[in-house]
């Protein structure tokens, strides 16, 4: 899995032209591939306290190719989620 997060924090900036903040949770999709929430930092601020993060979800083929992606929700890093 290493491997894996490795790649996508690689790729996944390449394609929406932000850096990953950290990957939050990892998902096998049977012999599909996986799938992956990232965390990237949209809008720097400071204190880093305020900048804004996207949570997005990534799907990476059986070969950790990505092949899809889709931001769930935007939030300030100082924002505790309710559970």
């Amino acid at each position: 899995m290493s491997e894996l997060t490795a790649k996508v924090r690689q790729e996944f900036p390449r394609l929406v032209g932000r850096p990953v903040d950290s990957v939050s949770g990892i998902s096998r999709e049977g012999s599909q591939g996986w799938r992956l929430i990232v965390e990237a930092v949209e809008l720097e601020r400071i204190p880093p306290s305020t900048s804004v993060l996207g949570s997005y979800e990534v799907e990476v083929d059986s070969h950790g190719r990505l092949t899809g992606f889709r931001r769930l929700r935007r939030y300030y890093r100082n924002q505790a989620e309710a559970q």
